[in-house]
C-alpha cells in the first residue's frame, strides 16, 4: 500500500483536516502531563459551575486557521509552585505536543490561571 500513496502527486492526495474540539482534547491532555498544573471548573454563561478542583481536566479552547493554532487555556496551579515558571512550562509543552500530535503550528498559548490549589495532604495515621 506504501508504494500506491508514494507514487501519487502530493497536491492529488487531498488534505487533512484537524477539527478545533481535536486539538482541544489533544491540548487537554497534554496539559495534564505537567506536574503542578490542575483542572479548572466548567462554565456556562461565563459563570463557574462547580468547584475549582486539580482533579480536574484542564479546560482548553482552540482556533485552527489553515495549519495553524490559537490554544486558550484554563488551569490551576498547585501551591507553592511558581505561577510564572509553571504557565511557561505549560505554554511550551502545549505547543511542542500539540504539534507533535497534530502537524499543526502552535501561533499562540494564552493561558488563564484560575485557582491555587494546597498540595494534596497525606492521609493522617494513627500509630
Amino acid at each position: 500500500m506504501t508504494g500506491v500513496t508514494a507514487s501519487i502527486p502530493v497536491e492529488d492526495r487531498g488534505e487533512l483536516v484537524v477539527a478545533a474540539r481535536v486539538v482541544e482534547r489533544i491540548a487537554a491532555h497534554a496539559a495534564g502531563e505537567l506536574t503542578d498544573v490542575g483542572g479548572a471548573a466548567g462554565r456556562v454563561l461565563g459563570i463557574a459551575v462547580g468547584g475549582e478542583d486539580a482533579d480536574r481536566s484542564v479546560k482548553v479552547a482552540a482556533e485552527v486557521d489553515g495549519d495553524t493554532v490559537r490554544l486558550a487555556a484554563r488551569l490551576s496551579i498547585t501551591y507553592p509552585a511558581s505561577v510564572t515558571r509553571t504557565t511557561e512550562r505549560a505554554r511550551a509543552h502545549l505547543r511542542d505536543r500539540v504539534t507533535e500530535l497534530t502537524g499543526l503550528a502552535v501561533q499562540r498559548v494564552d493561558i488563564t490561571v484560575t485557582a491555587l490549589h494546597a498540595p494534596a495532604r497525606e492521609p493522617r495515621r494513627v500509630l
